[in-house]
C-alpha cells in the first residue's frame, strides 16, 4: 500500500511548529541594514554589467570579441539599468504615498 507522507497533518504541524521556532526575531534596524545592503549589492551587480558592456564593446573596436558578445552584454547592462530606474521610480512612488498619508 502506498502512504502519502507529504499530506501527513501531524508532520505538516510540526514543520510548522519547528519553522517558526527556528527563525530569530530581527530589529528593524537589523531590517533596515539587511534591505540596505541588499540594495547595495543589487546597485553594484548593475554597476557591475555596465562595466562588463564597457569592456566587451572596447574589446571589439580592438577585434578581439564578436559582435554577438557585444549586444547580449550591451542588452544586460541595459536590462539592469532599467530594472534599477524601475525599481526607484516605484520606491518614490511609495514614498509620496506615506508622505500624504494623513494621521
Amino acid at each position: 500500500m502506498i502512504q502519502n507522507h507529504m499530506f501527513n497533518p501531524a508532520q505538516v504541524a510540526n514543520r510548522t511548529i519547528s519553522g517558526l521556532q527556528d527563525k530569530s526575531i530581527s530589529t528593524p534596524q537589523e531590517t533596515m541594514q539587511d534591505f540596505g545592503q541588499y540594495l547595495q549589492n543589487a546597485l553594484q551587480g548593475v554597476a557591475d554589467m555596465e562595466k562588463t558592456a564597457d569592456t566587451t564593446g572596447k574589446q571589439f573596436m580592438i577585434g578581439q570579441a564578436n559582435v554577438d558578445e557585444v549586444m547580449i552584454t550591451a542588452e544586460k547592462a541595459l536590462l539592469g539599468l532599467q530594472m534599477t530606474s524601475q525599481v526607484r521610480n516605484k520606491v518614490i512612488e511609495a514614498y509620496q504615498e506615506v508622505m500624504r498619508t494623513q494621521l
